[in-house]
């Protein structure tokens, strides 16, 4: 089952010639979830996989540059005569903030289905989960958080024959979880496995909140607008410098941390240096580019740059 994250647009506020306004796109399998959709973002998607017809947007919060991009992927869709209903979730606020941009939208010929999430709120999900989790930054902002469930151990045929197992049905029934003549799955299975975990944070000042929920996880998009030159800002306006937004990732054990919502004041060396100073891990990725998260048995995640479209160790 693949997994990866696509970054559509990494700038902050502001786009620039390189970033595009804030969404990101998760997808796992044939599932294609988009995170936060600013200004420009169904032209991103055309520039990169193509408009897809996404059965579910995420909001993380209403500020101008994490939604603007609605109106017109909602006016796309309606001129393509979709009929396919699309989600869209968000946090406390949601159905009002519609109601502003309906003017904008007009009737679509497809159903708008509109779910407001509370922190701790949890979508099930065929192997895996979202959840939604409180961040530092407006009332009622949101992270998400992708999180799959834990995989069967291995098989060994061997040991089930060694047991009396018949190969065949029984071999399934055992993987399946259930006791075979006897014989328990306990016996024949290897320890369960962990799935993976990919959190999408948004905006906000780092917090303790963040850095639980970012505990062990495979890879983190967090948002980095300021430089500790601007720590006072940064705490002004609830956003996260690079180094704080890095000592939360080594605070809690993260495998790869991805740098996005880049200010044009930096560029994205000055960024990925700062970040470094305080946590190895790190990449400031570029529109377009994605990371790969294979299973944790199979290796780690890949940051693939959207230059060369070669493949590298993710930090």
């Amino acid at each position: 089952m693949d997994l990866d994250v696509v970054f559509l647009g990494t700038a902050g506020s502001a786009p620039t010639a390189q970033r595009g306004l804030p969404a990101t796109l998760v997808r796992r399998g044939g599932d294609r979830l988009l995170f936060d959709c600013g200004e420009g973002t169904q032209r991103q998607l055309l520039r990169s996989i193509g408009l897809i017809d996404l059965e579910e947007i995420f909001l993380t919060h209403f500020h101008a540059d994490h939604v603007l991009g609605l109106p017109g992927m909602l006016k796309t869709f309606s001129l393509r005569q979709r009929e396919r209903a699309l989600t869209v979730y968000g946090p406390a606020g949601l159905e009002r903030l519609f109601k502003v941009l309906q003017p904008l939208i007009g009737n679509t010929p497809f159903p708008v289905r509109l779910v407001e999430l509370d922190p701790n709120d949890e979508l099930d999900r065929d192997g895996y989960r979202i959840a939604a989790y409180a961040v530092d930054h407006v009332p009622h902002a949101l992270g998400y958080a992708l999180v799959e469930e834990p995989r069967p151990g291995h098989f060994d045929p061997e040991r089930a024959r060694a047991l009396g197992v018949t190969p065949g049905p029984d071999f399934g029934r055992l993987q399946r979880g259930e006791t075979v003549d006897g014989v328990a799955p306990g016996q024949v299975m290897g320890e369960m496995r962990r799935g993976r975990k990919v959190v999408l944070a948004g905006d906000g000042a780092p917090a303790e909140m963040t850095r639980l929920v970012h505990k062990q996880v495979g890879a983190v998009c967090h948002e980095a607008t300021f430089l500790d030159e601007e720590g006072e800002r940064a705490a002004e306006t609830k956003h996260s410098t690079a180094r704080g937004a890095a000592e939360l990732a080594a605070a809690a054990d993260v495998h790869t941390l991805a740098l996005t919502h880049v200010s044009t004041r930096y560029g994205g060396g000055q960024v990925r240096d700062e970040a470094r100073q305080a946590f190895e891990r790190v990449i400031v990725p570029r529109d377009f580019d994605a990371i790969e998260i294979p299973f944790p048995e199979r290796g780690e995640p890949v940051h693939v740059r959207v230059d060369d479209a070669r493949p590298v160790p993710a930090g």
